[in-house]
């Protein structure tokens, strides 16, 4: 079956990734890439395999310790709803309906012969359920194949991608989420093979936040589900109280135009930053003293393991499991009711207005997220293949 060559007793494998793109920009993306790298240190053979060519690609590195591979040249079209008999018999709607399923099914055939490859024990890890739809097209026998959701189950609920979860990922050998609560919430809906694996931290932990700069921090793409309108709306709250400090913000996206015409109009063009996309993280959280997350949904947010990992104390809206579970209320950070920006600009001023307590949340901050570190993490990954092997 598998090697005994991955060090310190472990079996060295074949591990393939499977998600929407190999890198593109977010959290998915970045997590994906950060398990590749540590998986190969482990002495496991790793490709990642993508659906698509990314949007918004973020850079791999020279020299990436694992293959790469995409199915698709451009992004392929989804299938047509079919409305009526005259549509089901018109033979353009049927040829087009054609071509696409061919295209599907030569991606899949690249993609069974990247597992025809693959050694006895491998395992396919796909990260994403559009993903999935390519996988369950591929041929998987032979192989261990677990399906991930990342996003909590609520918001999961609240999208088209419930459906397909309960349809792709019912048959998969391991359903994985990432906190106990959502799993518990999956098995709720009959799906008794699910488990749970926390994210873990992308940062080693280093020299931490000197906490002495005016300056909140909110990394995250501009879009809706990242909330940052929410956070311009409680930064119009914060920003008279507290004159000096600075919102940075970090990223770009699809909202950008509309999230900074809000912020003139609330008069904050003086007290916020557009920081734009950075490959530096680590630089950007350091040069911050506190670090917010206005996120409408999130599954296992991996800034708020950033911030953390840089003694940065945290405020986020309460919006998943995850959350919670990462930042400990009143201890290591602040958690405001899911929208309530009234009370993540109290959370928020709290903390600008006493250092000491600014201090106190961060150090408990760099501390206490080390139990998510990512050496803990892969060692939980490695004994779950081997629980699956039996």
């Amino acid at each position: 079956m598998t090697r005994p060559d991955g060090g310190g007793g472990r079996t060295a494998r074949d591990i393939v990734l499977v998600g929407n793109e190999v890198d593109e920009l977010g959290g998915v993306g970045r997590w994906q890439i950060l398990m590749a790298r540590l998986f190969a240190a482990r002495g496991h053979r790793v490709t990642v395999v993508g659906v698509a060519p990314a949007d918004s690609p973020f850079g791999l590195g020279e020299d990436p310790p694992f293959r790469t591979l995409t199915l698709h040249d451009t992004r392929p079209a989804g299938r047509r709803p079919v409305r009526g008999l005259r549509e089901r018999v018109d033979p353009v709607a049927r040829h087009r309906e054609a071509v696409r399923e061919r295209g599907r099914r030569e991606a899949a055939e690249r993609l069974s012969a990247v597992l025809h490859a693959a050694r006895p024990g491998a395992v396919v890890i796909v990260t994403q359920v559009w993903a999935m739809e390519w996988v369950a097209l591929a041929d998987t026998a032979g192989h261990t194949v677990i399906g991930m959701s990342h996003e909590s189950f609520e918001t999961s609920r609240a999208s088209s991608r419930f459906a397909r979860v309960k349809r792709y990922y019912k048959d998969v050998d391991r359903m994985l989420v990432l906190t106990r609560e959502d799993a518990d919430r999956w098995i709720g809906e009959g799906f008794n093979h699910v488990g749970f694996l926390p994210n873990p931290v992308p940062l080693e932990p280093g020299a931490p936040s000197p906490r002495t700069g005016k300056v909140v921090a909110g990394v995250g793409r501009l879009g809706y589900e990242k909330g940052v309108d929410l956070l311009l709306d409680t930064w119009a709250e914060v920003s008279p109280r507290h004159p000096g400090w600075l919102l940075r913000v970090h990223g770009s996206g699809p909202d950008e135009a509309a999230l900074r015409r809000q912020c003139t109009e609330l008069g904050l063009d003086g007290s916020v930053e557009w920081a734009g996309r950075t490959e530096d993280v680590a630089g950007a959280l350091r040069r911050s003293s506190v670090f917010v997350l206005s996120s409408r949904g999130e599954g296992f947010p991996l800034s708020l393991l950033e911030a953390m990992s840089c003694a940065v104390p945290c405020v986020a809206f309460d919006c998943a499991p995850g959350v919670r579970e990462i930042v400990r209320h009143e201890e290591d950070g602040l958690l405001a009711r899911p929208g309530d920006t009234a009370e993540l600009a109290r959370h928020l001023g709290r903390l600008l207005e006493d250092a000491d307590l600014r201090n106190r949340m961060g150090d408990r901050a760099y501390r206490n997220v080390r139990r998510f570190s990512a050496e803990a993490v892969t060692d939980r990954w490695e004994n779950l293949f081997a629980l699956l092997d039996r």
